[in-house]
């Protein structure tokens, strides 16, 4: 069984990921923050279809506090699946903000690149002798690098430089045989930056060639879809899974 960890998986993406990795037979570690409720009720959806799950506490932004979870990612492989390593890491924990540049307050810029740039490249770095050879990493970006969206600039910036950071784990993780891409989500129905209210989203079905926004599931199926054998001769990309939004 292959055992994959996802960021924030509690709600989202990161749980709509979390099931889809289930249902395709892999074991799942996810990680929360402010949700544990919703964690707890993830792993239990897993668990009552058969698979194997487990959840735990992690701030992305807080790096100082990674390798404590090193050492309880190592103690749940080992109770959990008899295991000392795992196969894949998705860096998915993020939240957005909705601010020009003209008001951004250094507090909120560091709090953005805390957890959407610095937290993954340590986090990797920390997991990384945990995993198994001819692993993979995934990071999540967004569409909103490739288009400029006003009130987004922190969050995007420290997304693109995730997208490049991808490129480069890719190059220095090859000889071991892992992989590395990232997924650009579009406009996504999710509760990232407060969600949609209907008159938002029909503005963003109307810039998306498909006509609506996209489902958590839209997503998850391609995080489980990159993850998987078929996809192991695809390497240092970036997909945007968006429906042709703004082409």
């Amino acid at each position: 069984m292959k055992i994959v960890i996802i960021t924030g998986g509690s709600r989202g993406l990161g749980r709509s990921a979390a099931l889809q990795c289930a249902s395709r037979g892999m074991g799942v570690v996810l990680t929360y923050n402010s949700h544990p409720a919703g964690a707890e009720a993830a792993v239990a959806e897993i668990e009552k279809a058969g698979g194997k799950a487990a959840a735990l506490a992690l701030d992305v932004g807080k790096s100082a506090s990674f390798s404590v979870f090193r050492d309880q990612v190592t103690e749940t492989l080992g109770r959990v699946w008899g295991r000392k390593n795992f196969d894949y890491l998705v860096n998915n924990a993020g939240y957005g903000l909705f601010e020009p540049i003209t008001t951004v307050s250094e507090a909120q810029f560091d709090g953005l690149f805390n957890v959407h740039l610095k937290g993954p490249f340590f986090l990797t770095q920390t997991l990384l002798p945990l995993m198994a050879d001819g692993g993979a990493i995934l990071n999540l970006t967004s569409a909103t690098t490739r288009v400029a969206t006003a009130g987004v600039a922190p969050y995007a910036s420290f997304k693109g430089g995730l997208e490049v950071l991808t490129r480069y784990m890719a190059k220095e993780f090859g000889e071991r045989g892992i992989r590395a891409n990232s997924i650009a989500p579009g406009a996504i129905r999710t509760e990232l930056g407060g969600g949609l209210n209907d008159e938002f989203e029909a503005m963003l079905s109307a810039q998306t060639a498909l006509g609506r926004v996209g489902e958590p599931d839209d997503v998850g199926r391609v995080v489980a879809s990159l993850l998987s054998e078929e996809s192991a001769w695809i390497n240092a990309q970036n997909v945007e899974v968006g429906g042709g939004y703004i082409i």
